[in-house]
């Protein structure tokens, strides 16, 4: 993986002060260089200016970026993050027909395939991927994410129409011309939806990014978004047996795919169902080659002391990481595991550093200690697959079954929106109408669900809240892998995010991924074969966090700290007095804000990333109307 950049304008010549663009190119580089610390590079024209920072997987020697390839006195030249794990098919068949290669990357093949196709050859390529491609011919740049969304890509205009843009938000700020804003909007993002974000929003004023499975085509006609690729709804006409077995074929393809790598890959095990069927089949290969693939799980010092039972987290990962060991070792495909702990106190001082890494407020202690386990896992590998996204696309969530979730008329993982606004000024509150702000998001997703004439209400609804959780949901989960992996120079790659596999399990009908009566039971029987019994039949339990007590009681010492403090950004929005009494109250570990792991601590957590977040990106912040309606001084 890699990190990207640059700048374009179709009426501005970059070039005639060159060495001044060529500086900005090179700053924008050094704020993503953990993004891609093994090499880096810059291309500068007249109209457009690229950036690249790359993390070197595939071709390590030759596939320096950005790639140039001059046709006909016209320059192109690819800008790419991501990889396309269908590289060397793709790469015979432009062979084949007279394409010659120099080097065995993926970005090449990319690159080829454009000037062969166009961007209609976006479509063959199964990967993770954002881009910029410059076409000197047609002086248009376009800026390109995959279909789901799994790689990042922000832009902007400034105010003389400069386009500029960035993996990671960051990126955006070093340009001299960019600034961070922050507006109603971000705010009602931020307490009424955060940590997800509406599609295509950056949070910050004016930041924007591309939609999944969209393009910008950026020319002197302007900026026109194109959708190359969007789920379709049609009748499943697969018998049972059928679907079990082309999902049980898609999932293998998916993993075999993603293990390409010219150095060694790992993978997270939690004894789950999701990241043990990914380990089972890579280490089921590499054994096959005489290899050893590397596992690492996570977990917390005391859990075992402190950690209760709760319906969200029926139980703890290490007996079931063990058992999967132990079943590989007897299959012979036994790995090397890796066992990783995280104490409060580092998880807790890792919630700003997460804030550096994602540019925004995120999950909280869930992100903190998830990028300070990837910060050990890059000590071993720079490639890792993991088990992220199965529950979204195979129904394994509680709102896909619960009766109250499943009549939600708002996102059904943050239904108790009085949880989001108790905490407010109530002037705050009153002006950021964060119930109207999320009714209205969900409203507008609803309004994008592609139908199936005929359908069920019932399937209908469920079809609802499947595509919920892909536009919002599992997004947020993809930008916390991204940000966290990359903030190490870790890849970490999401096998069941293969938008194939998104695409089939999109139209199979609810009895069908509950065969057997079983959340996700068509994963289940897929999954027979590679695992044991008690890991295949495993009751979901989401990412650990911790329980000790004293993480909770130190969140709370620092959150009196800003309430105690004057200039304290966070003041501005939430009301002291409420605080204090939320912090005396009893923990809920039952009942989170968002999703199954954001309950009472999290909020804090979250609390205590906003504060910093304002301090770190902004001078000054928006500032809300007072009830009667003239501005606080």
């Amino acid at each position: 993986m890699c990190g990207i950049a640059g700048f374009y304008h179709p009426d501005r010549d970059f070039l005639c002060d060159a060495s001044y663009y060529r500086k900005i190119l090179n700053t924008m580089n050094y704020r993503q260089k953990h993004r891609g610390p093994d090499g880096e590079g810059i291309y500068l024209t007249t109209h457009t200016g690229l950036a690249h920072v790359r993390l070197s997987i595939l071709d390590p020697a030759l596939g320096s970026q950005p790639m140039k390839r001059t046709v006909a006195g016209h320059d192109y030249v690819l800008c790419y993050n991501g990889e396309i794990y269908n590289m060397k098919t793709l790469r015979a068949g432009l062979k084949a027909n007279g394409e010659v290669f120099s080097t065995t990357s993926d970005t090449e093949v990319l690159l080829v395939g454009y000037l062969k196709e166009g961007s209609d050859f976006i479509l063959k390529c199964n990967g993770i991927f954002s881009f910029a491609l410059w076409d000197g011919a047609q002086n248009t740049l376009l800026l390109c994410r995959d279909r789901l969304g799994v790689k990042p890509l922000f832009y902007t205009l400034t105010e003389n129409g400069t386009l500029v843009f960035g993996s990671e938000p960051k990126a955006l700020f070093t340009h001299p011309d960019v600034t961070p804003a922050l507006d109603k909007k971000g705010l009602q993002e931020l307490f009424g939806l955060g940590p997800a974000r509406t599609p295509g929003c950056g949070i910050f004023a004016g930041v924007f990014e591309v939609l999944p499975g969209h393009l910008l085509r950026c020319s002197k006609d302007g900026i026109r978004e194109e959708c190359y690729w969007a789920l379709e709804s049609r009748p499943h006409t697969d018998s049972v047996q059928e679907t079990i077995e082309k999902t049980a074929w898609l999932l293998q393809d998916a993993v075999s795919a993603q293990m390409l790598s010219d150095i060694p890959i790992s993978t997270f095990l939690s004894g789950g169902i999701d990241s043990s069927l990914v380990t089972s089949i890579c280490a089921r290969r590499l054994a096959a080659e005489g290899r050893k693939l590397r596992t690492f799980s996570f977990d917390f010092k005391g859990n075992e002391q402190y950690f209760h039972a709760n319906s969200f987290q029926p139980s703890q990962d290490r007996p079931h990481v063990d058992a999967m060991l132990r079943y590989l070792k007897e299959q012979g495909c036994e790995t090397e595991h890796i066992y990783l702990e995280c104490d409060y106190t580092l998880l807790a001082d890792w919630l700003c550093r997460s804030v550096d890494a994602a540019d925004l407020p995120c999950m909280a202690d869930v992100d903190s200690s998830l990028l300070y386990f990837c910060s050990l896992v890059s000590d071993y590998n720079k490639v890792t697959l993991t088990g992220e996204c199965a529950d979204e696309i195979f129904g394994g969530y509680p709102w896909f079954h619960k009766q109250e979730c499943f009549e939600a008329d708002l996102f059904p993982w943050s239904m108790d929106m009085g949880i989001r606004s108790m905490l407010l000024k109530d002037d705050v509150a009153k002006d950021l109408q964060l119930t109207g702000y999320a009714k209205a998001a969900y409203e507008a997703t609803l309004a994008e669900v592609p139908k199936l004439p005929g359908e069920n209400p019932v399937e209908a609804r469920r079809r609802e809240i499947s595509y919920l959780n892909l536009r919002f949901f599992m997004m947020t989960l993809l930008n916390r892998m991204d940000r966290t992996s990359m903030y190490s120079g870790l890849e970490a790659r999401v096998p069941f995010a293969d938008h194939r596999i998104a695409e089939y399990l999109w139209n199979v009908p609810w009895d069908i991924k509950c065969y057997g009566n079983q959340v996700k039971g068509l994963l289940r029987e897929a999954a027979k074969g590679l695992l044991p019994e008690d890991i295949q039949t495993r009751r979901k339990s989401p990412y650990p966090k911790t329980y000790h007590p004293r993480y909770e009681a130190l969140l709370k010492e620092r959150l009196r700290e800003i309430l105690a403090s004057p200039s304290a950004p966070l003041n501005t929005y939430i009301d002291a007095a409420k605080t204090e009494a939320f912090l005396n109250s009893p923990s809920d570990y039952g009942r989170p804000f968002y999703g199954q792991l954001m309950a009472g601590p999290q909020l804090i957590a979250y609390l205590l990333q906003i504060n910093y977040w304002l301090e770190k990106y902004f001078t000054r912040s928006y500032v809300p109307k007072a009830p009667d309606g003239m501005s606080h001084s």
